[in-house]
């Protein structure tokens, strides 16, 4: 897979309950690129006052509730359930599309069979019990990104993440070589 500038990921959650795992996942949104995310239900409507959202990326991507994920997802980009679903692929072995509607299960239960019955993939981590929702989500965005065929110029992109107060540099003799 190559990510392009025309790439479009989409994040849905089931449900959510916790502030604190939707900010894990707006905060991973922004860092690997997802262009919007899409939550039903109405727990974190009640939740979000408390939200961690420390980067603001809020403003830039949004967060959207919506009645039906499917009702939402374009015809011509694939939809991708992730959850501990007998017979799913091992997300090791799994070929990201360039564009992506990713669904993933609320902290406390499944996404619903009907939904993975529509679904062009269903993806499992091979973990040993499960990954709170904001953990599975960094976790399939950063393999997306790790498993993309991109060139990234590696000191120019730590420049302008890391924070003010980071300005650490590689001792010589751990130098990468190109």
């Amino acid at each position: 897979m190559t990510v392009s500038n025309s790439a479009k990921v989409t994040i849905c959650l089931t449900n959510p309950k916790s502030p604190t795992n939707v900010g894990g996942v707006l905060r991973a949104s922004g860092c690997f690129g997802a262009h919007e995310i899409l939550y039903t239900g109405n727990r974190y409507n009640k939740a979000k006052k408390f939200s961690t959202d420390t980067q603001n990326i809020n403003d830039e991507i949004g967060i959207v509730h919506v009645e039906d994920f499917l009702a939402e997802k374009p015809d011509d980009i694939p939809l991708i359930c992730v959850d501990l679903v007998e017979g799913a692929t091992p997300l090791p072995e799994f070929e990201h599309p360039e564009s992506a509607f990713y669904v993933f299960g609320p902290e406390d239960g499944s996404i619903k069979q009907e939904v993975i019955n529509k679904a062009d993939h269903v993806v499992f981590m091979p973990t040993k019990g499960s990954l709170n929702l904001a953990a599975s989500v960094n976790v399939v965005l950063y393999d997306r990104v790790a498993k993309a065929n991109q060139n990234i110029e590696n000191d120019e992109l730590i420049k302008s993440s890391r924070d003010v107060n980071n300005r650490l540099t590689v001792n010589k003799r751990f130098k990468r070589k190109p």
